[in-house]
């Protein structure tokens, strides 16, 4: 004889026994790049021995080309990557170190349904979706220590397609 589960709604208090909601927040934690992304950070615990690797969405307000390229940024103690939770392509713009800065950046546009993960200290562009909704889940590098450098340029790179 079987017996009835019935389905109930789905809450943080509920299924902490079990794991973690990854779900927007009702407020973001911080405004990020330059503005236009909303972070809701580090939405699921995961357990490592130095740090640990953590689950956030990323809320970011679609950009448009030509786009203006003004800064670069870095994390130098983690790798990060992006997986977006829609099926549009986006903008990936990275470039090589030279002494410190970023060399002149290369500019990608993603496959739709297609994620990337940037390498440990590996200059790249902000998040940069293209179309609406901008919503991406980020696994990255939680714990002590500067983990972002940015570099702003002097003269901004216009991408186009």
């Amino acid at each position: 004889m079987s017996a009835n589960i019935k389905i109930q709604p789905l809450n943080a208090d509920s299924f902490a026994p079990f794991g973690d909601i990854i779900a927007l927040k009702s407020a973001a934690d911080k405004i990020i790049n330059e503005g236009m992304c909303a972070r809701h950070h580090n939405l699921a615990q995961l357990n490592f021995a130095d740090g640990q690797a953590g689950i956030s969405l990323f809320d970011a307000t679609p950009r448009t080309l030509p786009y203006a390229l003004t800064m670069m940024e870095r994390h130098p103690l983690g790798s990060q990557a992006f997986l977006p939770l829609h099926e549009h392509s986006f903008l990936v713009i990275v470039a090589a170190d030279d002494n410190g800065k970023p060399a002149p950046p290369k500019a990608f546009r993603t496959a739709p349904h297609s994620g990337i993960n940037f390498h440990r200290n590996i200059w790249h562009g902000v998040l940069t979706p293209l179309a609406a909704p901008g919503i991406f889940a980020v696994v990255d590098r939680i714990g002590a220590g500067a983990n972002l450098e940015e570099y702003w340029f002097d003269n901004e790179y216009t991408i186009t397609e």
